[in-house]
């Protein structure tokens, strides 16, 4: 069995458009994502986040799901349109008393709270004056930060800012597949940089008021593998994936810049956003960098572009395979647990002491398991990708990589965006008409794994 440090953090992790439901209660405000998922053909099943796992009313059965297994922080993310129903300066106080009662109960339960400003639910009535493409959203965003400081500082110590802004531009306002739905290349790489500056601007505004808090961001990573590196088209595709997913933010944050070659291919589209003062405020210190890994993208020779699910090298004229092989999870991707680590040792070697602490800020697996004849949920297969992943942090770890907590994605079953309820990651299963929660066989596994160590 792999051995962790002493003081590493476990936790596990959710999002609020996923679970908590109580969409239309207590003032909260319509999201992008109420929108979006009401949009014919753009969800599952025409699925949304109305109810989801109604975490909003069942949060004390949750949190109790949580000390039964042992876990000891708990990621979550504040939807903005619940505490700012339009994105201005009117607070709704019934949001704020929401969060109030399940930080101060997550507190009693001796669980330590993460909390994500932003997991993709922007209030519609930001998107209406533009959304992320607008570069006011940079001062909404950072007058949010500071007012979450405020009110919940004394008691919240890590506050991640944007959850995996790669998402956020080439999901959203790239192929289009995520709200708002936007199709358009420029647009998402000016996102992009809007989400970069945003993000220091709010760290920046949080510091104002609080000088106790732990702040980051929480980008999400993959490595792209050229199958052939003697191939120049191959690895270069590979460069350019790699630079727009990883290197696009980790240079910004790091080094106050972008990859050169992302500025040299497209910058003509976009780099007119970059305004003076931007990269300074993009280097704003961090106190921690989380990242989400789910699986490494080959990247292979073929004679026409062949591409994986929310996969978006088709936007960059890349003329590659990108579709994985092998086994693969509910979601069709592929099984690369060395990837985690890997990516660890990367960011090590590349930063060496100049890095700050690293988050697992999510990894897990959707596979379909739920109760059999006997009530239980046998899911051996999400109990594999655990272990193997937690063998490769460790490994990373004893190769030097700062990681400091891992977050279990997810805590429960949930609404997994444009795939609606069709997907399960959850190590608690839900069933979605009566909203019983099963613990699964993983969460007993990572219950006992957590006691181990």
């Amino acid at each position: 069995m792999s051995t962790f440090p002493k003081d590493f953090i476990w936790g596990a992790a959710t999002a609020a458009y996923q679970i908590e439901g109580a969409a239309l209660e207590d003032g909260r405000g319509e999201s992008i994502w109420d929108r979006f998922s009401r949009i014919p053909g753009t969800v599952l099943n025409g699925d949304n986040g109305d109810v989801a796992c109604d975490h909003y009313h069942r949060y004390p059965e949750d949190i109790n799901l949580m000390q039964e297994l042992g876990i000891k922080a708990y990621r979550f993310s504040i939807s903005w349109s619940r505490i700012f129903p339009n994105g201005d300066k009117v607070r709704n106080e019934a949001g704020f008393a929401f969060y109030d009662k399940l930080i101060n109960s997550l507190l009693a339960a001796g669980i330590e709270p993460l909390v994500t400003l932003y997991h993709w639910d922007l209030p519609q009535a930001l998107q209406e004056n533009g959304g992320w493409a607008n570069r006011s959203i940079i001062d909404s965003f950072a007058y949010y930060a500071g007012e979450v400081a405020k009110h919940f500082g004394d008691r919240v110590k890590k506050i991640a800012t944007i959850n995996e802004p790669w998402c956020v531009a080439w999901l959203g306002h790239g192929l289009g597949v995520h709200a708002p739905g936007i199709k358009d290349r420029a647009i998402a790489f000016k996102v992009a940089h809007h989400t970069v500056v945003a993000h220091g601007k709010a760290v920046l505004a949080m510091r104002e008021v609080r000088n106790d808090l732990l702040l980051g961001p929480v980008i999400n990573q993959a490595q792209y593998l050229a199958e052939d590196l003697n191939n120049p088209e191959l690895v270069e595709a590979a460069d350019i994936l790699d630079a727009v997913q990883n290197r696009f933010w980790v240079d910004a944050i790091m080094k106050g810049a972008y990859p050169e070659i992302l500025l040299t291919k497209f910058g003509s589209e976009w780099s007119d956003a970059i305004l003076p003062g931007d990269m300074k405020i993009a280097k704003t210190k961090n106190d921690f960098i989380g990242i989400n890994f789910y699986f490494d993208t080959p990247v292979r020779a073929t004679d026409s572009a062949k591409t994986a699910q929310f996969d978006n090298s088709s936007l960059f004229d890349l003329n590659i395979d990108t579709t994985p092989r092998g086994e693969l999870t509910d979601m069709g991707w592929p099984l690369t647990p060395n990837g985690l680590r890997d990516l660890m040792v990367r960011w090590h070697k590349e930063f060496g002491t100049n890095l700050p602490p690293i988050y697992i800020t999510e990894n897990g697996v959707a596979y379909p398991d739920g109760p059999g004849a006997d009530g239980k949920v046998h899911d051996e297969r999400r109990i594999n990708y655990i272990r193997t992943h937690l063998d490769a942090l460790s490994e990373a770890i004893s190769l030097g990589a700062p990681v400091k907590g891992f977050y279990q994605w997810s805590l429960l079953d949930n609404y997994e965006w444009s795939l609606g309820y069709s997907k399960r990651f959850g190590i608690i299963h839900v069933d979605y008409q009566t909203q019983k929660r099963t613990i699964k066989d993983s969460g007993y596994w990572y219950r006992d794994f957590i006691a181990a160590q």
